[in-house]
């Protein structure tokens, strides 16, 4: 019995074609919470930038950002946050404030970066989100640096990739956070504080970042619009976001008439 669904946003409740979430996937929600399946979001987004989205006014019965980094209940309140620290964060200041590459900072309510450069105006193009407001470092806690950095830039990254997780969620950015972090370290944490066992969960996504979630589900949808890595991890491949992929799913399985 599935008493826990999770859900990363871009790509998967939010289409990046339309940057809205579709009519089918909200209903599909408010059906599981009508049968008392908690209904979660694990997205590698700001609590705070959430809120700004399409899916921002869905009552979800917990939240884990920054890649699991962070967790709130449906009320909004911090519940657990794990920050950077040691040579990882470090390393991620000085390369923010010598503009090596630009550089998003997150702390838990404000977001911003180094610099705007061309390539970040075109990726907050494709999120169909405004660019990020430019601010310097000021001290407090980090929980998550996006590098918008492509491919084969990635070497930038090399003096911290044994200390840190490193994931792409765009071909022109990947998201940064502490060793011993991610999605399924805030859905465990949240399994145990409500009493819910890991072979009751089903959880969808469609990139780099949501792998491990996919794989350690109960259930492991990837989006129709997902990467082969992302789908060959999958218990199930359902359809597009923009083709009802999470109706579809939750149907498939029986949780949804």
């Amino acid at each position: 019995m599935i008493k826990a669904a999770f859900f990363d946003i871009d790509g998967t409740l939010l289409s990046f074609k339309t940057k809205q979430m579709p009519q089918s996937a909200r209903d599909a929600i408010a059906k599981l919470q009508a049968k008392g399946i908690k209904c979660v979001v694990a997205t590698g987004r700001q609590l705070g930038v959430m809120e700004k989205l399409p899916v921002g006014n869905i009552p979800f019965d917990g939240y884990l950002t920054l890649n699991g980094q962070m967790m709130h209940d449906r009320e909004k309140n911090l519940i657990m946050g794990v920050p950077l620290s040691g040579k990882v964060k470090e390393f991620l200041i000085d390369r923010f404030n010598d503009h090596t590459y630009p550089a998003m900072i997150v702390e838990e309510r404000e977001v911003y970066v180094n610099y705007i450069s061309d390539h970040v105006e075109a990726v907050s193009r494709w999120l169909g989100s405004e660019n990020p407001k430019v601010r310097a470092y000021e001290g407090a806690e980090i929980y998550q640096v996006n590098a918008y950095l492509r491919p084969e830039e990635e070497c930038f990254l090399d003096p911290i990739r044994e200390d840190a997780i490193l994931t792409r969620w765009h071909f022109g950015g990947m998201d940064v956070i502490g060793k011993g972090g991610g999605k399924v370290v805030g859905i465990r944490k949240y399994l145990e504080r409500n009493g819910i066992l890991q072979e009751e969960t089903i959880a969808f996504g469609d990139a780099e970042n949501d792998m491990e979630m996919i794989a350690f589900a109960g259930i492991g949808v990837a989006m129709g619009n997902a990467k082969d890595s992302v789908k060959a991890c999958a218990d199930y491949v359902t359809a597009d976001v923009d083709d009802d992929g999470i109706a579809k799913a939750l149907q498939h399985f029986g949780l949804i008439e």
